[in-house]
């Protein structure tokens, strides 16, 4: 739901441009340069979205026929059309989720394939930060940090999918580098919560960079005067990404508002993402209260199980809440 700012569209419309392909674009370069400094990694590559961002990872990382183990709940998993398998010939290894969106260490070691030859080559661990389906909650440093050198120990590569990872900083008051320091690659999504119109970006190694930069062109990301959307993400990392801490308040004012509500059900509220549910002896279905809600100005998602996802973000403000949990209110109550 979020659009550019007045200040990323200025941007966008006085970017110097040139050409990506050949590196020669200065906005993208200066992006690029911007995000692996500030995620403590060597170098950054723009790509199109998160979801090519995982899969120009996954194609970096892995061969045809090697094998990922990832979470059964992690968006890479469910929500990017199997990617991995139909575009990389590569094995997904789907290990359960906690409720808290990390995966047990034993759960990983137990995955990791043997020396056999019925078996796929493990090659890389997939988390994602902040778990999406998972209430939105952030993983620790420590925990990554953790995963990573189990990850490492096994010979293998550990890629976070941080669409929200800034959002993940701010939750554990923490420099975003300290959520990836111990990882060898990490997308992040300059749209979302940081309002950028269209972007992701993946970074690691130099080396690592260089062959992500052949897959994104394989996958048909290879951009020519990019500078137009780098210029927005820019002043995205620049405006946006610290102060996301200002949605997290308003997410747990609409959680507390919400909860207040007879027959609603609030998940616990970590960052902007909070998840709901409805009794069933109010008799509205999920498409009913979303349809509802839409009438009357208020945009939430109805998800698989009869929850709801609502997010808050730039465009969301404290007026914006009391009126959605009065919506809720009088939608319930028809």
């Amino acid at each position: 739901m979020t659009v550019p700012t007045p200040a990323m569209r200025r941007a966008m419309a006085q970017a110097e441009v040139g050409d990506d392909v050949y590196g020669e674009d200065p906005t993208v370069n200066r992006l690029e340069e911007m995000a692996a400094e500030r995620l403590g990694k060597e170098a950054a590559l723009l790509v199109t979205s998160g979801t090519q961002g995982n899969l120009v990872a996954l194609l970096s990382h892995c061969g045809r026929g090697d094998e990922v183990i990832l979470g059964q709940q992690s968006h890479t998993f469910v929500f990017e059309q199997g990617g991995m398998a139909a575009l990389g010939g590569i094995t997904p290894w789907p290990v359960p989720n906690q409720p808290d969106g990390t995966i047990r260490i034993g759960d990983i070691v137990a995955a990791v394939r043997g020396d056999d030859e019925h078996f796929p080559r493990t090659r890389l661990v997939c988390l994602e930060n902040t778990h999406n389906v998972c209430n939105g909650t952030p993983l620790s440093a420590e925990y990554t940090a953790q995963v990573a050198r189990h990850a490492h120990e096994l010979g293998l590569q550990l890629h976070v999918d941080g669409a929200r990872i800034f959002n993940a900083a701010a939750a554990l008051s923490v420099d975003v580098k300290e959520l990836v320091r111990k990882v060898d690659s990490v997308t992040f999504c300059l749209s979302k919560g940081l309002c950028a119109p269209v972007g992701s970006v993946l970074c690691g190694t130099r080396e690592f960079i260089d062959q992500a930069r052949r897959n994104r062109k394989i996958l048909g990301g290879g951009m020519r005067q990019a500078g137009v959307l780098a210029a927005a993400g820019i002043v995205a990392l620049e405006e946006m990404a610290d102060r996301v801490g200002e949605d997290h308040a308003r997410a747990r004012r609409l959680a507390a508002g919400l909860a207040e509500i007879p027959g609603v059900d609030v998940a616990p509220v970590a960052t902007n993402i909070l998840y709901f549910g409805v009794a069933p002896d109010l008799q509205k279905t999920p498409e009913d209260i979303e349809a509802a809600l839409r009438k009357r100005g208020v945009l939430i998602l109805a998800r698989v199980g009869g929850r709801f996802r609502a997010l808050t973000h730039y465009y969301v403000s404290d007026e914006d809440i009391d009126r959605v949990i009065t919506e809720m209110h009088a939608v319930l109550a028809e």
